[in-house]
């Protein structure tokens, strides 16, 4: 039996099954990409919700394991040399799991560096940004008198939206045949920008030539759909 007990974070969502990968997070744009990485993968895992309203990402417990209180983070057990490797950021834990497994991501070093410099544009660009406009568009945001942030943002996701219209211009996912942890980086941000945050026709949407066809794609696969609902809220 794997023992987690050096981890405060067990002491809040205690380990069931501490053989398996622990995921702490919420199905957000950024909870996702590990939900759905690790749908894909088939990797044992045991989800725990936090639940960001309640600021349960700012206790103790949660800022032992993420000292910038964001979701998600992981503690896997069988880390390198198989000791248990706790980490967050949404990106560095999908790099990681790609390159444990050998799975969505090129093994070819240019390849796999091509697929990185676009985990980097999502998380970049398109994360804050898109998330900047649901701020202004749909939460609080959106009652403040003056426009210009609202614009500049929606401006910003649109262009960002077009650096990725024209990268799958005669492609099926980011990286041409193979999907990768680049299309699953940014999957969910686009899914919300149109969907939740209620942004479609701000960023024109329906006028690119590739993305709504990609995003369909993507949110076909089962795997997807399965991660976009984990961790499953109580």
């Amino acid at each position: 039996m794997v023992d987690l007990s050096a981890f405060p974070i067990t002491e809040r969502w205690p380990a069931r099954h501490p053989d398996r990968l622990q995921l702490y997070s919420l199905n957000t744009p950024n909870g996702v990409k590990v939900s759905i990485l690790l749908e894909e993968l088939g990797l044992p895992y045991e989800p725990h919700f936090i639940d960001i309203m309640k600021n349960e990402t700012w206790g103790p417990e949660f800022l032992s394991l993420n000292p910038n209180g964001k979701i998600p983070a992981i503690i896997d057990p069988d880390g390198p040399g198989g000791k248990p490797l706790a980490l967050f950021e949404s990106g560095a834990i999908l790099v990681y799991l790609a390159e444990k497994t050998g799975r969505f991501i090129p093994a070819d070093p240019a390849g796999r560096y091509e697929t990185l410099q676009w985990v980097m544009f999502q998380m970049a660009a398109i994360g804050p940004m898109f998330g900047q406009v649901g701020f202004f568009h749909k939460f609080a945001g959106k009652d403040y008198e003056d426009k210009r942030p609202r614009d500049r943002y929606v401006a910003e996701a649109t262009r960002l939206l077009k650096v990725l219209d024209d990268r799958l211009e005669g492609r099926n996912w980011i990286m041409g045949d193979d999907y990768t942890i680049a299309d699953i980086a940014t999957l969910g941000w686009v899914r919300n920008l149109v969907g939740f945050y209620e942004a479609g026709d701000l960023v024109k949407f329906s006028e690119l030539k590739n993305v709504p066809g990609w995003l369909e794609r993507g949110l076909a696969r089962p795997a997807v759909q399965r991660g976009l609902e984990i961790p499953a809220r109580p």
